[in-house]
């Protein structure tokens, strides 16, 4: 086990690497000048705008730049946005928030899939079994701003039931409307992949033998079955996470969510290099860390899957 978990670690060195090296290099080579879009109208002194470039290191070359950048990364060094802000500072206030948003959402999806799948898997082929599907179909017909909208006018606006929007106060209990929105968006998914794996797994030889030894259904679906069943259904959490981390940007624009994908946008909007490569990168090392810690959780839910050397 040892063995495997540094040969991941190790594996994140070239994913670290090309990921950083790809987004800076998009960045880099988007057309437009990021300094004199930050005055507008109002251009300043040319000799301005160079002494800014050169602050910025925008006047060397690609490869200068992606160095520099680099060995800051190595410094814990991840630049300045061209506000003058820190961008450890920017990700320290945004990141928290963002992770709150999708811990909460996994959360909701997570229970909801298990709970519906098993649940379409043991009524296979009853109304509730198509009812499910129709509306797993549904969720996943929906644009995700469509369905924010819906939501926010409806269960924020009309029924007060949450707050539409969240504004400065983020804490739990103000993201839930946003994360209800994102757990039904991975939602369908989820589920159907719950669904189809429950199935097979009562399809198993040793789910009969575990009947045929006078175990209770109350025993077996949930110890024997469900246990097994939920292999699948956690990799594609990790997954969804990681899609959670980085694809929040509508959401979290339509309810006013402090968080990554707001702070990200407005990044890429002006070009600012550091702070899109640097949230990338962060984005990058979390996914990385989840699918690891992912693999390592296949020995506690299966004990047939080992790590040997």
């Amino acid at each position: 086990m040892a063995t495997y978990i540094l040969r991941r670690i190790l594996q994140v060195i070239p994913v670290f690497l090309g990921a950083t090296l790809l987004i800076y290099f998009m960045v880099f080579a988007m057309p437009g000048d990021p300094i004199a879009a930050l005055f507008g109208d109002k251009q300043p002194p040319p000799a301005v705008l160079e002494r800014l470039r050169a602050q910025y290191l925008l006047d060397q070359p690609f490869i200068v730049q992606y160095l520099n950048y680099l060995g800051g990364i190595f410094r814990l060094d991840f630049g300045v946005t061209f506000s003058g802000q820190n961008v450890l500072d920017v990700l320290a206030r945004t990141f928290p928030v963002t992770l709150r948003l999708a811990v909460l959402a996994i959360l909701i999806a997570f229970v909801l899939a298990i709970v519906v799948g098993a649940g379409s898997a043991l009524l296979k082929g009853t109304i509730f079994d198509h009812a499910m599907l129709v509306v797993a179909l549904i969720f996943v017909a929906v644009p995700i701003f469509v369905l924010s909208f819906i939501a926010q006018f409806f269960l924020g606006v009309k029924l007060g039931w949450f707050s539409p929007t969240v504004g400065a106060n983020n804490d739990w209990g103000d993201l839930w409307l946003p994360a209800i929105v994102l757990a039904l968006s991975i939602y369908a998914t989820s589920m159907r992949l719950t669904r189809s794996s429950t199935i097979e797994t009562l399809g198993q030889d040793w789910v009969r033998t575990a009947y045929s030894k006078g175990l209770s259904r109350g025993r077996v679906i949930p110890v024997h079955v469900l246990r097994n069943s939920l292999i699948p259904m956690v990799t594609d959490t990790a997954t969804q996470f990681g899609v959670l981390m980085v694809g929040a940007t509508v959401t979290e624009g339509i309810f006013n969510v402090p968080g990554v994908g707001n702070t990200l946008y407005q990044a890429i909007i002006r070009h600012e290099t550091p702070t899109v490569v640097s949230f990338v990168t962060i984005f990058v090392v979390v996914y990385v860390l989840i699918n690891l810690l992912i693999d390592l959780l296949y020995g506690l839910l299966d004990p047939r899957i080992r790590y040997v050397r």
